[in-house]
């Protein structure tokens, strides 16, 4: 009898490009995660089934072993912490970058360049930190879950950063991108006890995906 595998999968982007992936693993989800309820997912294989998680939470599900492997962003990895998560392919998918943006009208490199403190919304704050840290400015962090664009609209920040991926909203909103912090792009995630314990499953899974993604 197969060894059972649990992947976790967050709705929207990630979940429909990592299908091609499942596909050529000889895996079909076996229902549409926008018109099911239901949370876990059975597939055309008896030993895998999906979970559906919040995009965020996906690391944490495979930490701890609620799922064997997932797929996350790198954004996500960075804001979580790595510990205990083997990560052995970046598949190429849902890509965007992460940038900072301000409004058309704010002088961002001559703020950054005098010195000022700047006030800084977004949901990544870790990544924020590091990026602020390492070019010397010191910001004032304000943590937001969803809409950033409207902290500097509304005087609540001076900047935001953000993922990006055409730029149609930061030009919708009349933002524009002022730096580009880094590429982003998603990855497979595995439970290191998992691995020992259903090496030959997860492996194929690994090498399926390495083939797809290649």
């Amino acid at each position: 009898m197969t060894t059972p595998i649990t992947l976790a999968l967050s709705k929207g982007r990630i979940f429909e490009e990592t299908l091609p992936l499942l596909r050529a693993a000889g895996i079909e989800v076996l229902e549409d995660p926008e018109t099911s309820r239901k949370l876990i997912l059975a597939t055309n294989q008896p030993h895998v089934r999906v979970v559906l998680v919040r995009a965020s939470d996906v690391p944490t599900y495979v930490q701890h072993g609620g799922a064997d492997a997932g797929v996350a962003g790198r954004d996500v990895l960075i804001e979580h912490g790595v510990e205990g998560l083997y990560l052995p392919l970046d598949l190429g998918i849902a890509r965007c970058r992460m940038s900072v943006a301000v409004r058309e009208d704010f002088d961002y490199a001559a703020a950054v360049r005098q010195g000022a403190r700047l006030r800084v919304a977004t949901k990544y704050t870790r990544i924020a930190r590091e990026h602020f840290a390492e070019k010397g400015v010191h910001v004032d962090l304000i943590k937001l879950y969803g809409s950033m664009e409207l902290a500097p609209l509304t005087g609540l920040a001076d900047a935001i950063v953000d993922l990006v991926s055409t730029g149609g909203t930061l030009r919708a909103n009349k933002l524009v991108e002022v730096e580009r912090i880094m590429d982003i792009s998603s990855r497979l995630v595995v439970n290191q006890a998992a691995l020992k314990l259903k090496r030959e499953p997860l492996r194929a899974l690994i090498d399926a995906f390495a083939k797809a993604a290649a």
